[in-house]
């Protein structure tokens, strides 16, 4: 299959109604290839769990390859960079998230695996005093290899990245919408600067409207791409804090600047901070420490050293040549190996009872 075919068969996927990210996975598992999926028969499809009879017939039926073919089209015309989840450059952060898309859309120049990537958001009312917050935090990134990461929004988002152009940062925001627009306009000018110091990236094909609905789903996709999330000012409700509960449930470390008890936009801030779902920083320094940002390398940790003079079978060598010490899921471990679900999942229980491999929430797995 060369290089269009094998993109048209992962916008395909995306694409088919009833199936989202986490059903796509169970998919792509079960038949262990996208083009299998397309050529099973719906009788088949049925016995996939959570695969209905509705669903397996829209499978089957291929009516999808028509609007896969459009979307094509739009990302060869525009140059854009199309991610699946099973490739080397999809971000290895969103790949510890069970329910991050299994593809995204990227218009930009940046490799999303060999920098610190640090989420910035907040109100899109923004009192001078978070805009202040946010600049001078910005600006001391500068030196730390790090990425900032927004939502392109009015207010914070907005101004941690201009802070991030200015200081010379790269930058990505993250969209509601397809790539054939920016939300809101008025930030088209910024944007178009960031695709060339960073970038642009949506789970959402051409034609996309920035809806509603759709802002929660791309607040997963800041919080699930980063190492950390800062929230400069929130009001009790809002996208931040949608962001950093998010953020939490991705066991990422969420940190949030203190305001005044009375200002209505540190209120959301400061109940974070008092619940201990966000850590107290007043400045860059308490940020770097507690990252220990201070203390690595090109935001490289150092890894522990797996354990001497563990006996392995021929097929947990396998297993254990795919584990890397990043996070990664079960579902794509079945699909590298070419192994059945069950197989892989009690080689998988038999090399944590080893110690060689620690397991995480979603099922997932890293090295040790």
């Amino acid at each position: 299959m060369n290089k269009e075919d094998q993109i048209l068969y992962q916008i395909a996927l995306t694409m088919i109604p009833n199936v989202g990210p986490v059903l796509a996975r169970i998919l792509l598992s079960y038949c262990g290839s996208l083009e299998a999926i397309f050529k099973q028969k719906a009788a088949q499809l049925e016995k996939i769990p959570e695969i209905g009879p509705v669903t397996a017939r829209s499978i089957a039926r291929q009516k999808i390859f028509h609007l896969a073919e459009v979307e094509l089209n739009n990302v060869l015309r525009k140059n854009i960079k199309v991610l699946f989840y099973l490739d080397e450059a999809f971000p290895f952060r969103l790949k510890q998230c069970f329910d991050a898309p299994i593809l995204l859309y990227f218009k930009g120049e940046i490799d999303f695996n060999t920098h610190r990537y640090l989420g910035i958001v907040g109100t899109r009312n923004a009192t001078e005093y978070g805009k202040h917050l946010t600049e001078k935090l910005v600006k001391e990134c500068a030196e730390k290899n790090i990425v900032v990461v927004s939502g392109l929004a009015y207010g914070i988002d907005i101004c941690a990245h201009k802070s991030a152009l200015k200081s010379g940062i790269p930058t990505v925001g993250v969209l509601a919408h397809g790539l054939d627009r920016i939300y809101p306009p008025e930030h088209t000018e910024v944007a178009n600067e960031m695709i060339n110091k960073g970038g642009l990236l949506t789970e959402y094909p051409f034609t996309t409207q920035p809806d509603r609905e759709n802002f929660p789903s791309r607040n997963r996709i800041v919080a699930g791409l980063c190492d950390a999330i800062v929230v400069v000012e929130a009001a009790e409700k809002g996208g931040a804090l949608i962001t950093a509960d998010i953020a939490n449930s991705y066991s990422r470390d969420v940190f949030a600047f203190p305001g005044r008890a009375n200002d209505p936009y540190s209120l959301g801030c400061n109940k974070f901070i008092r619940d201990n779902r966000a850590a107290l920083i007043s400045g860059h320094a308490d940020l770097f420490r507690m990252m220990s940002w201070d203390e690595e390398k090109n935001g490289k940790k150092k890894n522990q050293q797996q354990q001497l003079f563990v006996e392995l079978s021929a097929e947990e060598e396998i297993i254990m040549k795919v584990i890397t010490h990043e996070k990664r899921d079960i579902d794509s471990i079945a699909i590298e190996v070419a192994m059945p679900m069950s197989k892989v999942s009690s080689l998988l229980f038999a090399l944590e009872m080893k110690g060689v491999i620690k397991a995480f929430p979603g099922k997932q797995f890293v090295q040790v």
